[in-house]
């Protein structure tokens, strides 16, 4: 269900350009994605509009985004929709709204990073620009931010789900790195910038090399496990010792289990994911299939040597 009472249509955008941001209402317009929180459409060639559309939470992340992006988008090495006009609630549309820039690209789902060398140096830079301290007044994340031992039932229900589905055929290595992961030493290091939504979905590619990063909505600060999980999630085979070469500061062993535990949450939210898409059932992606079961593989063939 929509949380969003306002069909969104081309001519509602126009009007909503037109009574806030008329510089811009004359540009082309053209549906772009529909996302979890926000359908984006791609006004002329250079810009998007981002309306919140499926969830009530939507508002607060675009707001955050406005807020904070502009200030990180410059230090970043990969692109990223950086905001440039705020749209308010008004009696035509009930809800936040920005005009940010356009990131081209593919998302990584649909066309993955085929290079292990060049995604693992790419995705180590974009982190390490991105992993700084952070303002005390920094956003706290929404459970992400917390120790991965709270994750516990989420990761529980997770994987009883999926082996009830038949769709992980090793689950006592998953446990395995997920209690090695859960036992391990908190953070203690300052809260870091992290992303907090590295899925393949807001990875874009081009010829096979990562090329943006966009969903900023997620943008917290805390324990830096947490976005290095990305690794066993995006990279093709053997790009993972890669990554930690290059990524700086070198993560030490307890981040590093920690990773892994954040990495197979994501994993198993893929996997159902889907499963979903491909049984034709609301909010599923077939797309996330693959790359969720690839991570899951990767992640405990430690197990077995």
């Amino acid at each position: 269900m929509t949380a969003c009472e306002t069909d969104i249509t081309e001519d509602l955008i126009r009007d909503l350009l037109h009574e806030q941001h008329p510089d811009l209402a004359d540009r082309p317009l053209a549906l772009g994605a529909l996302g979890w929180d926000n359908q984006v459409w791609r006004l002329g060639d250079d810009l998007a509009v981002r309306l919140p559309w499926a969830t009530a939470s939507a508002d607060a992340l675009l707001r955050k985004e406005h807020a904070w992006l502009p200030l990180l988008a410059p230090h970043l090495p990969l692109r990223t929709p950086v905001p440039q006009r705020l749209g308010e609630p008004s009696a035509r549309f009930p809800r936040p709204w920005l005009v940010t820039t356009w990131v081209p690209g593919e998302p990584a789902d649909r066309a993955p990073a085929r290079c292990p060398e060049e995604a693992a140096v790419a995705l180590a830079a974009f982190l390490t620009a991105l992993h700084r301290p952070a303002p005390d007044e920094a956003p706290a994340g929404r459970d992400r931010g917390d120790p991965l031992a709270d994750m516990a039932d989420h990761f529980t229900r997770g994987l009883d789900s999926a082996i009830e589905l038949g769709l992980v055929h090793d689950p006592d290595a998953v446990r395995t790195v997920w209690e090695d992961a859960a036992a391990a030493p908190e953070w203690e290091g300052p809260r870091l910038w992290l992303h907090g939504d590295l899925h393949p979905a807001n990875i874009l590619t081009s010829n096979g090399a990562f090329c943006g990063v966009i969903d900023f909505g997620d943008l917290f600060a805390g324990d830096p496990a947490c976005d290095l999980a990305a690794a066993w999630v995006l990279l093709p085979d053997g790009a993972i010792d890669r990554f930690h070469e290059c990524y700086e500061p070198s993560p030490d062993a307890a981040t590093l289990r920690r990773a892994r535990g954040w990495a197979v949450l994501r994993a198993l939210v893929g996997i159902h994911i889907g499963y979903a898409g491909v049984h034709g059932r609301p909010g599923g992606k077939a797309t996330w299939g693959p790359p969720a079961h690839a991570a899951l593989r990767r992640l405990t063939a430690s197990v077995h040597q």
